[in-house]
């Protein structure tokens, strides 16, 4: 039960866990330039989704589990861990419950509090896709529209298509488990969890996910927390705005 992760340069170990419906991928242009000043970039796959294990026991506990694993395989500490989104709430937690292996924590649009179930939509279009008679990403694209408008929201998800055989598309993730389990990835950070470290938030401008009304909750469990804001950004400020992003990061982790 070994995550899959793509490693880029030499340095100082740096974890980037990419969101709900994502995968590493995802993050291998902005990865690659941040391998560039000495950090070890280490582009992860969490259970479920890209080409890691898929498993039927879906929570951010288990999710946390997986990568000290992964930390403790490759010999990680002392590190750097990035995450958006889904991947924030994986990196929080973990940063609460193994602070000793975190030097500094990057949350990108994601607060610790509750979220209630927004990805109906995206789960039902996913759903639909009949790869009996869908044979192009082309086709794959037109189905899933009716269901998600939002182009660059359905590029992102058709990432996830892949060519199993020769003529047979199919998905990565494990959609079936991700449709059941869609409640946990809401979930609060317990109560009483809490980081004493260095630890960023970027918010992008256009984006709901962190709102004012968030600072509170974020600095009662990190007290030593920042927020930013990225201009010109939705939920997706890595990949709205990757140069302003790269450029907050790289500032807060040098």
């Amino acid at each position: 039960m070994h995550l899959h992760s793509n490693i880029l340069g030499e340095g100082k170990p740096f974890v980037i866990l990419h969101g709900f419906l994502g995968m590493s991928d995802n993050w291998k242009t902005l990865g690659r330039k941040f391998s560039e000043n000495e950090f070890q970039l280490h582009l992860v796959d969490q259970r479920n989704h890209g080409r890691s294990f898929h498993d039927a026991e879906f929570n951010y506990e288990v999710l946390v589990e997986d990568l000290k694993a992964y930390c403790d395989e490759h010999k990680l500490e002392d590190v750097i861990l990035l995450g958006h989104s889904m991947g924030g709430k994986t990196a929080m937690l973990f940063a609460t419950q193994y602070p000793e292996l975190v030097s500094k924590l990057v949350i990108a649009d994601i607060s610790p509090r509750f979220y209630p179930i927004h990805h109906d939509a995206i789960l039902n279009g996913l759903k639909t896709l009949d790869f009996e008679t869908i044979k192009s990403r082309g086709k794959a694209d037109e189905e899933l529209s009716s269901y998600v408008p939002d182009f660059g929201t359905r590029q992102f998800l058709l990432k996830n298509l892949y060519w199993m055989e020769k003529g047979q598309l199919a998905l990565r993730i494990n959609l079936d488990v991700l449709a059941d389990n869609v409640g946990e990835v809401g979930e609060a950070l317990p109560v009483h969890s809490k980081f004493e470290g260095d630890v960023l938030f970027l918010r992008g401008d256009k984006s709901e996910y962190i709102g004012h009304q968030d600072e509170a909750i974020i600095r009662s469990h990190f007290p030593q927390a920042r927020i930013g804001t990225i201009e010109k950004a939705g939920h997706w400020l890595h990949a709205e705005n990757p140069a302003d992003f790269y450029e907050a990061v790289i500032n807060f982790v040098n």
